[in-house]
């Protein structure tokens, strides 16, 4: 079965470009000229570039020649960069308070990490987004090869942008990107060993709420539900007994573990676990093949209620401005989105679960192999994120066996405590752990003002 987003262009066999990037002035929904430079574009990969992968360029506000270039990949697999964007880190995001019917508007994001960044974002894998394939065939992929794609695309676009070669360059994102991010370092800096062309200025990579290993990362979530008082000690005392610490590949036969597990399902089904604080929307739709529920790894479900309900407000009201935004003919024009490419616009496209392999199971080994390098990492949790527990996060970064630097401290926004942070080297590697206090699974979206005092003070080489 092929994705929903296999295309025109295929059918007709139409012949594209290998790369095209446009300078966008202005944008539907947003009032007067944008007082940042915005770039889209394709680069082709893969065989005879049979993958087109879109992106979106912004140049950093304060100083594009000397500023870091971070590409930054979202999470899904298979979602959309724009959402990074326009809800998390970009320099635009929806005006939700004057926003009605087919009409989103945009207003400046004053948190963006545009900044203090020159930032890439792109719709990867292949499907994901404006991103398509000319063939079937193109859309036939996984962790190793997405990332083989997007290496690709990176020399491609330094090449094409050569006035960024000697910038700093971060691979970034959160998510599910978490598994394919440490192959695409990998992928750098061994290509950089062998002397590929153009030569990467690769310092480091950044990891938010970072999906990593199931046994960690899965596992933590009772863990993390006793911190947060969502489970009783008894309870938790109970489970970690019967189940011996595993709760996730559970022997069906072990009758009080099962029971355990039913007891702490009964408490947290209905906590939503991308913030628990947030309420966890129900299934309302009377469109099921636009507005879906869909419990993936990126915790998305669509609901078609309108702002005036007298049901809870949800967090997943703001998504739907994205599904209308950008499937508006005059916005695809705008951003010059070739035509007939995709046959709509999803923030997670979920139609890629028939086509794409997790054929990376976990990503710790790339992180080990990473730790005999010359390279930077950030990894920051929202610390109310249960889909990927900060606890599970800090367990698989002891289990890398570095040396600590300095031990667990509270850092500071304002006057007000902000997280807690921890630090580890080993020879010329560093590895900062930070905590965003009150944030949830897409930290920047919950504490914008408080992640970009992080993310500012690391790249500018101060402790947190």
């Amino acid at each position: 079965m092929l994705p929903q987003a296999l295309l025109l262009v295929t059918l007709l066999n139409v012949n594209v470009p290998s790369s095209s990037s446009n300078i966008i002035k202005t944008l539907p929904g947003f009032r007067g000229d944008l007082p940042f430079k915005l770039e889209t574009g394709y680069v082709g990969v893969g065989d005879l570039d049979d993958v087109q992968l879109f992106y979106y360029f912004i140049e950093s506000e304060r100083s594009p020649k000397e500023d870091p270039l971070l590409l930054w990949l979202t999470g899904g697999p298979g979602c959309s960069s724009f959402s990074s964007l326009v809800y998390e880190i970009g320099p635009i995001m929806f005006n939700y308070s004057n926003s009605s019917g087919n009409e989103p508007t945009l207003v400046l994001n004053p948190y963006s990490w545009t900044k203090v960044n020159n930032i890439i974002f792109l719709d990867q894998p292949v499907g994901a987004g404006f991103s398509y394939a000319k063939s079937w065939q193109g859309y036939e992929t996984g962790d190793i090869s997405s990332a083989a794609h997007t290496y690709e695309f990176l020399r491609k676009w330094l090449k094409d942008h050569s006035q960024f070669l000697k910038n700093p360059l971060y691979i970034t994102g959160d998510s599910y990107s978490g598994i394919t991010i440490p192959v695409i370092v990998q992928e750098v800096s061994n290509g950089n060993e062998v002397g590929h062309e153009p030569p990467l200025n690769l310092k480091g990579y950044v990891l938010g709420n970072p999906l990593t290993e199931p046994t960690y990362d899965y596992n933590s979530r009772i863990k993390f539900a006793h911190r947060m008082a969502l489970i009783s000690d008894t309870l938790y005392e109970s489970t970690k007994t019967n189940c011996k610490g595993e709760y996730v590949q559970v022997d069906p036969s072990n009758a009080p573990c099962v029971e355990n597990l039913q007891e702490v399902t009964e408490c947290t089904q209905k906590i939503y676990y991308n913030q628990i604080l947030e309420p966890r929307c129900s299934t309302m739709s009377p469109n099921p093949q636009i507005f879906k529920w869909d419990q993936n790894l990126d915790g998305e479900n669509f609901l078609d209620v309108p702002h005036h309900s007298t049901k809870p407000w949800c967090r997943n009201y703001n998504y739907l401005l994205s599904f209308i935004w950008a499937n508006d003919k005059t916005v695809q024009n705008a951003l010059h989105v070739r035509e007939g490419t995709i046959t709509g616009w999803e923030k997670c496209n979920q139609s890629l679960s028939s086509s794409y392999t997790g054929d990376v199971s976990s990503s710790i080994d790339y992180h080990r192999n990473l730790t005999k390098k010359n390279l930077r990492a950030l990894v920051y949790s929202g610390d109310h994120d249960m889909l990927i527990p900060y606890v599970g996060t800090q367990e698989w970064i002891k289990s890398l066996n570095l040396s600590v630097d300095y031990q667990w401290r509270p850092w500071f926004v304002n006057g007000q405590v902000a997280g807690y942070t921890n630090a580890y080297t080993r020879k010329a590697y560093s590895l900062t752990f930070v905590t965003v206090k009150g944030g949830g699974h897409t930290a920047p979206e919950y504490k914008p003002i408080e992640c970009l005092a992080m993310i500012d003070r690391w790249f500018a080489y101060y402790y947190v």
